[in-house]
């Protein structure tokens, strides 16, 4: 039977991937494709919600390194 710590049922984090498509630009370590994840974090305390996020993963689909967007100037 395994241990699970009340501070862990109490809160708890969920991920859900919504959906991956291709992004513009190529990867600068192997020059492969990047693909977009479309992620949905919800964090709950018992049973209440207390925030839904929705976030961006950019990897490469060659090498699978997880890649930075920097948004700038340029």
């Amino acid at each position: 039977m395994m241990k699970t710590s009340a501070a862990y049922l109490i809160c708890m984090e969920t991920k859900r991937v919504l959906g991956t498509e291709k992004a513009p630009g190529s990867c600068p370590y192997c020059n492969g494709e990047v693909m977009a994840t479309t992620i949905e974090c919800t964090r709950k305390l018992c049973c209440l919600t207390l925030s839904v996020t929705t976030k961006r993963q950019y990897t490469c689909s060659s090498c699978s390194k997880r890649l930075v967007a920097y948004l700038g100037d340029a």
